[in-house]
């Protein structure tokens, strides 16, 4: 059976698949990039009227790419599928402190989640950095909140939790309230590699 071997070209193939999919949706050249990594991700065209983009969230992101901002995750498997060369080349590093025993401890003390815990141990470090949450709903109510009660602000929020405990309702919150620019997808879907992909996609705006 004669198949694509090139990893380049496979990844050129597939975004050639998935261009028809977008073609009503009037997006710029830049939005379509995002809309074509997560479909990628996720094996799905359907994600194309789910993804909701602010309207300043790609400038807002590469800004602060551009000055070598941090990215803070929610879980591990988050930060593992940001592509943390590149990111190292921009002068910014990615974070997760889910795994970490104090924040464990502080989470088991609050009757909290870990991912609410570890984003309240950010803290101020959020300020001009990319927030990217694919897991844990708990972790972008958190940093919402902290926004409205602590005046904390992210360059841009990567806000993609998947399930169906909290997760629509902490999308939806994020896509009618956040002051924050984004980028989300309504809805029980989303993941961990839904969001290292649409931190790739804006990453890659600046060349790989």
């Amino acid at each position: 059976m004669e198949y694509i071997k090139d990893p380049m070209a496979i990844e050129n193939r597939s975004m050639e698949i998935i261009a028809p999919y977008l073609a009503g949706f009037n997006l710029d050249e830049q939005a379509i990039k995002v809309y074509s990594r997560i479909i990628h991700a996720a094996g799905d065209p359907d994600y194309a009227s789910i993804i909701k983009i602010h309207p300043e969230a790609i400038a807002s992101g590469l800004a602060a790419l551009k000055n070598g901002c941090d990215i803070f995750c929610d879980v591990e498997m988050v930060r593992t599928g940001i592509n943390k060369r590149r990111l190292a080349e921009l002068g910014g590093q990615a974070y997760c402190l889910v795994a970490d025993e104090t924040v464990a401890q502080e989470a088991k003390a609050a009757g909290i989640t870990r991912s609410m815990a570890a984003m309240r141990k950010f803290g101020d470090k959020l300020n001009g950095a990319i927030v990217a949450i694919g897991n844990a709903p708990t972790a972008l109510f958190e940093v919402l909140a902290m926004i409205k009660e602590n005046n904390v602000k992210p360059a841009l929020i990567v806000g993609v939790p998947v399930g169906f405990v909290g997760a629509a309702e902490s999308k939806e919150l994020l896509h009618t309230t956040s002051p924050v620019p984004y980028i989300t997808v309504l809805g029980n879907k989303g993941g961990s590699p839904i969001a290292a992909a649409s931190v790739n996609a804006v990453m890659y705006m600046l060349g790989r």
